[in-house]
């Protein structure tokens, strides 16, 4: 995982990666202040090592001298070897309620250059005052937007258009949303897309994707919107991908801290939903696209403060896209976890959490190498004798009856406190929970309860699942037959015995690997960029 340093008061917010020559690279936000665009690389896109920042906040006066948002980095389609970052940037003279988009260009990924941008007077040719002296005027003189603009000669920055989207105070929110841009090119043409939002409509359900096209270089037309799904107040942090000729547009919604997605399989025709078009549990955000060497990555930061986005965000391990049979999208393992595996760990000893238990309510049996679990009343727990920190779990779980099973892990024997995932086999439905004991004589804030995430899946097979639960580091990760359905990080715990808990069920365990992971790093070194 990657995040800024603890007690910093910083925190990573939206996040860019792209991938060449062997080398990731993350270009981020940081909040809260948005002051610079980061940048850090990887070998492995796990350990990230902090390189020179990309871009700061303009000069007082510039159109982007209050704050920098979402930006995307791809390869300039015009000129081979050589990058484009197109971003959001906030001005101080109208208070940051315009958003508008730059560009700035670069030849190595690591420096960067801003498309120039000129400011000029615009009240009229028969003015008595030069342009040139009333560029030497206060700050707050020229901070009067209706006495300014940009150069006709320039494209950038691009502004939304008054055809197609609000473009002016007076409509919607009274602010412009015109930011999170995405540049996407079919193979003959470019498009720009951004989080915009359509003219008309409940004030709250106008968000879209705006489009612009390339009409030549680095110059840009507004388009009707891509889409406009007709029921949100922005569709966030846009992406456009095809697999295996579908094309997939994904978005971040504001209202539930999910990322989704639509499909088409072609562009311009409607755009459609899934019955289940989550790609990623509650709490993260701001999905971003990258391809690298083995296909479609998903990336995004979380948040730990589910109430404040601004604070407490980190990166977790990105997600590997896949298509299933029926076309849907679905988010997978990254392979490259895999590659912190240290040694296997023996899951043939096994006991009962709770030994005060009769032996008449349960039982615990091995039957070919796989365990026969059962507890007819109240809660126990079968734990793994050796404690474990970082690691990930494989298993196939068969449930009989309809009772209850999960799993518990970092969980301290005596306290019985730790992370308690329940599982319901039978709905498609898996809750975290970290479950611990407060200072005595606390009174009912004794009892410390904190619901983490939930998430869900579809199964044509009810009473059993191919689970794996990876936690490495603060991250904590549930994928259901292949598919991730928690996403989370929480450091409440941090090491602890593993195991299957059972409430009035039998379960059968079959196909079980416990593997230690090393610990998660973050090169803090800094690498020079010449």
């Amino acid at each position: 995982m990657f995040s800024e340093t603890d007690g910093s008061r910083k925190t990573i917010g939206d996040v860019d990666i792209l991938f060449h020559d062997g080398l990731y690279h993350l270009f981020h936000l940081v909040l809260p202040n948005h002051d610079f665009i980061a940048h850090a690389v990887s070998t492995d896109a796990l350990n990230w090592r902090r390189v020179n920042n990309a871009l700061f906040i303009g000069d007082p006066g510039s159109w982007d001298d209050l704050m920098l948002w979402t930006m995307h980095v791809s390869p300039n389609p015009h000129h081979s070897g050589r990058w484009r970052m197109f971003y959001t940037g906030l001005s101080r003279r109208d208070k940051g309620n315009y958003q508008r988009l730059g560009m700035a260009t670069s030849d190595d990924l690591f420096h960067w250059k801003k498309s120039s941008v000129h400011w000029v007077d615009h009240r009229g040719p028969n003015d008595p005052e030069p342009v040139k002296a009333a560029l030497r005027k206060s700050r707050t003189e020229i901070a009067d937007s209706r006495h300014a603009m940009f150069d006709a000669d320039s494209c950038f920055p691009l502004q939304p258009d008054p055809q197609h989207y609000e473009s002016s105070l007076e409509e919607g929110r009274r602010w412009v949303s015109f930011r999170d841009p995405f540049y996407y090119h079919d193979g003959t043409d470019g498009w720009l897309m951004a989080a915009g939002r359509v003219k008309t409509g409940p004030i709250v359900r106008r968000g879209c994707v705006a489009l612009m096209k390339e009409v030549e270089p680095n110059h840009f037309v507004g388009q009707p919107p891509l889409h406009h799904p007709r029921l949100y107040d922005d569709v966030e942090v846009p992406n456009l991908i095809c697999v295996d000729d579908d094309h997939y547009l994904i978005g971040s919604i504001r209202e539930d801290a999910k990322i989704r997605y639509w499909h088409t399989d072609k562009i311009g025709n409607c755009w459609q939903s899934y019955h289940d078009n989550v790609l990623l549990a509650q709490g993260n955000y701001a999905g971003r696209v990258c391809r690298d060497h083995k296909g479609w990555l998903l990336w995004n930061f979380y948040s730990v403060n589910s109430t404040d986005r601004t604070a407490e965000n980190l990166m977790p391990p990105p997600k590997r896209l896949v298509r299933n049979a029926n076309g849907l999208l679905r988010a997978a393992t990254f392979e490259g976890i895999a590659d912190y595996i240290r040694e296997p760990i023996d899951t043939r000893c096994i006991h009962s959490l709770i030994e005060e238990v009769g032996p008449q309510v349960q039982f615990c049996r091995v039957d070919n190498g796989a365990l026969e679990l059962a507890c007819e009343s109240g809660f126990q727990a079968f734990v793994f004798d050796e404690a474990v920190d970082h690691f990930r779990f494989r298993a196939t779980l068969n449930m009989k009856g309809l009772g209850k099973c999960g799993l518990v892990f970092r969980i301290e024997p005596d306290s019985r406190d730790g992370y308690y995932l329940s599982l319901d086999l039978l709905k498609g439905v898996a809750q975290l929970r970290a479950w611990g004991t407060g200072p005595v004589g606390s009174g009912e804030h004794m009892m410390k309860f904190q619901s983490l995430q939930s998430g869900f899946w579809y199964s044509e097979f009810r009473s059993g699942a191919d689970v794996q639960l990876i936690a490495f580091g603060s991250y904590i990760e549930l994928s259901v037959n292949g598919r991730v359905v928690l996403s989370s990080a929480d450091q409440s715990f941090a090491s602890g015995q593993l195991g299957l808990y059972l409430e009035t069920a039998e379960v059968r365990i079959s196909e079980i690997q416990l593997d230690r992971l090393a610990s998660p790093s973050q090169t803090d070194e800094h690498l020079a960029s010449g």
